[in-house]
């Protein structure tokens, strides 16, 4: 079930610790959730925000799935985790979603929340050809993930320029190395291989009853 972020601010609480994992989620995957899990433990945050993109500018014509798949994908995915929630608030018809703008939304909502973005090395290294970047540093920390505690001097670098440049406020994230991505994924469940073990599940019967990825698949 999808949990209302937009509607749930009270007055008087404590300030909030939330995290956000955007992503296309085309599907969502086992290293998606390890990477939210991990990133909800380091960090004693309250709960991560699984947030799938309603039309992301990066990936113009790209995405396979629908969005109400997609959504659906990560519901099922977070499904029994009581620190997980998934919103669908991308979910309108605009011709983009840009990150500044959910972020400069939420903040204004929540004032009382404290909003960790969780990001990928090579998402952060192409950090500062986001729309706006500035405006999403001002919202929100950064979580970088990084690898078997590699922090690469080319990834320090990058951490660097954008604290000085922007003020950002950058904290690695240390994850697993588990080599998954949706692209893989796809390509095997178009091939007729199975994807058991690196999706949940329930993610992995969704799919094959919607016909998914498959060679006759259709949005």
């Amino acid at each position: 079930m999808i949990k209302n972020e937009l509607n749930s601010h009270s007055k008087g609480d404590k300030r909030k610790r939330v995290g956000i994992l955007g992503g296309t989620f085309d599907p969502i995957h086992t290293g998606h959730l390890i990477l939210a899990e991990t990133a909800y433990e380091a960090f004693s945050l309250d709960y991560v925000l699984i947030m799938p993109n309603g039309n992301p500018p990066h990936k113009p014509g790209q995405v396979n799935a629908s969005m109400t798949q997609r959504t659906r994908m990560a519901e099922l995915a977070a499904a029994g985790n009581d620190h997980f929630r998934v919103s669908d608030f991308e979910k309108t018809p605009q011709d983009y979603h840009y990150t500044y703008e959910t972020l400069e939304f939420l903040v204004e909502k929540h004032p009382d929340t404290d909003y960790y973005f969780i990001l990928g090395a090579d998402s952060l290294k192409q950090f500062h050809t986001w729309k706006e970047p500035k405006r999403i540093l001002r919202c929100c920390q950064i979580l970088a993930a990084t690898r078997d505690r590699m922090e690469t001097a080319e990834l320090k670098k990058h951490m660097e320029r954008l604290e000085q440049e922007h003020g950002a406020h950058i904290h690695p994230l240390e994850t697993p190395n588990i080599d998954i991505s949706s692209n893989m994924l796809r390509e095997r469940v178009h091939r007729g291989q199975s994807i058991r073990y690196y999706v949940p599940e329930a993610v992995n019967a969704y799919i094959q009853e919607q016909g998914l990825y498959s060679e006759n698949h259709r949005k």
